[in-house]
């Protein structure tokens, strides 16, 4: 067996540093592998369709998106009435004898299932169902081509990926830490050691121990660097660069407003001491040899002048054949209502993960006489809809069982553009909708606010504090989706935009 990892200096190969995340947006429990001298990152999709999203980079601090492991309905089998921030979670990416494998949770079955693929675009195959309690399992191999399987509660069994079988366990490997239990948990073979490693709530939770089987053994003390607000708690992920650098990617949250956005994809430099992972400061670096190697960066804006969707759209829980169309008027996305409000499953929707905490939104319209328009939502009982149908546009807030219009103007026939612009300064208190509104003895406390604009009008037709379309106050895990959809007929849209307000050329 090799020998312990040696220490590395954490800096030795950086030449980018960045403040922002690896990846914005809600891309909570990355997980990643290196094939060669490309990495390759997978992050929860919960409710969403496709799901599990995979990015590609050749430098750790610039990302891709390239597609979804589970692109097919029967890949992906949520129930219709899955509720949010559940269906498919905690996917771990590896690769194994020439193959890419993925093994992640549903929980709409309560089972962990696997993937594979010669390529990491696919396609991917059909779920193998792992015969293990536990919901999404890690995934790892040893020397001899052993396959060994870790639950989110600690223990570790022999698995038989080909079928899903259990070979041998489970058995209990780690019995958790107390009161910072991160609930999840990856397997590492680094050197000599096998590591358990897992983001808790006040720092990385790090065990080891000679063999799979334990017993493991806490890390002396706290790890250095480890306890700090920019960390999220969920599962957290090791990997090497060809230069010996060490890197860890965990779930992460951005100030201001981090909540509203969900948990993002971070990443940590690691270094050793005595044989445990030491994290270093917040930043993105890119080893030398690589970062001249950059990929592409995505348009901020779709133009849909294209055969097929960029991997970035998301749907709620499925999306319908024939609910939507890039052929039927050449340049346009047509939308067809598949039903008659976002308040309940079933609607045609289609958006993008929010990825700034200070956003512009933008989209443009032929609702013709359809109920159309653009929506910023975190789930079915909280969103807010900026919709077009029969001359009027108005703004309509579903605030848990309360749906309210709170502004409408009339807009002559044809095509409209919406925007929807997010910001983190100059907020407004609840109960300010329009700009000549008195604050009514309530102060600003939301993250951010939402403002809406029609055309090219000089001020908003609406503004609302964005403190409802936040985990803290919706529940759930995932972040604010922003997108279009259709509730009655038919709507084509041109283009859409989605940017960074404060850095527009981002």
């Amino acid at each position: 067996m090799p020998a312990d990892p040696p220490p590395a200096d954490p800096g030795s190969s950086t030449v980018l540093t960045q403040r922002r995340p690896a990846i914005a947006g809600s891309l909570r429990d990355p997980s990643v592998c290196r094939v060669g001298e490309d990495y390759y990152l997978v992050c929860s999709s919960f409710e969403y369709f496709p799901g599990v999203p995979i990015f590609h980079s050749r430098d750790l601090a610039r990302w891709r998106q390239i597609g979804n492991v589970l692109a097919r309905p029967e890949q992906v089998l949520l129930r219709a009435d899955a509720p949010a921030s559940r269906g498919i979670h905690a996917p771990t990416i590896r690769h194994h004898a020439g193959l890419f494998q993925v093994v992640a949770g549903n929980a709409s079955t309560g089972r962990g299932f696997l993937v594979t693929a010669d390529h990491p675009l696919g396609p991917w195959s059909d779920p193998v169902w792992l015969d293990l309690p536990g919901g999404a399992p890690d995934l790892t191999w040893d020397g001899d081509g052993t396959c060994w399987c870790t639950t989110p509660d600690g223990r570790v069994a022999r698995l038989d990926p080909g079928t899903g079988a259990v070979v041998e366990g489970p058995w209990r490997a780690w019995s958790g830490s107390g009161p910072d239990d991160p609930g999840g948990w990856r397997l590492h073979r680094v050197g000599d050691w096998w590591y358990l490693l897992s983001a808790g709530r006040h720092g990385l939770v790090v065990t080891r121990a000679r063999t799979p089987r334990g017993p493991f053994e806490p890390a002396p003390g706290a790890l250095g660097g480890t306890s700090r607000p920019r960390m999220g708690a969920g599962r957290a992920d090791l990997v090497g660069t060809p230069d010996g650098a060490w890197w860890l990617v965990l779930p992460g949250a951005r100030r201001p407003a981090p909540e509203v956005l969900g948990q993002d994809a971070a990443l940590l430099p690691v270094h050793w001491e005595d044989g445990w992972p030491v994290v270093g400061e917040e930043g993105v670096a890119a080893p030398e040899h690589v970062a001249r190697h950059p990929l592409p960066s995505i348009p901020a804006r779709e133009d849909f002048d294209g055969f097929t969707l960029a991997p970035c759209w998301i749907s709620p829980r499925e999306r319908p054949e024939g609910s939507w169309s890039l052929a039927e008027r050449p340049g346009w996305l047509t939308l067809r209502a598949t039903g008659d409000t976002l308040d309940r499953p079933g609607c045609t929707f289609f958006g993008r993960r929010l990825e700034h905490p200070d956003s512009r939104v933008s989209a443009r319209l032929e609702p013709g006489s359809a109920r159309a328009g653009l929506s910023i939502r975190c789930d079915e009982a909280h969103h807010y809809d900026f919709e077009v149908a029969a001359g009027r546009v108005d703004v309509v807030a579903r605030i848990g069982p309360v749906r309210q219009v709170v502004a409408s103007r009339t807009v002559r026939p044809g095509p409209v553009t919406l925007t929807i612009v997010t910001r983190t300064t100059d907020l407004v208190p609840p109960s300010f909708v329009r700009p000549t509104d008195e604050p009514a003895g309530v102060e600003p406390a939301g993250p951010d606010t939402i403002a809406f604009h029609v055309d090219d009008d000089p001020g908003p037709l609406a503004e609302l504090s964005g403190r409802y379309l936040s985990p803290g106050i919706a529940g759930g895990l995932a972040g604010r989706v922003v997108g279009m959809y259709v509730t009655r007929g038919v709507a084509a849209f041109d283009w859409f935009d989605h940017r960074d307000r404060l850095f527009p050329a981002g």
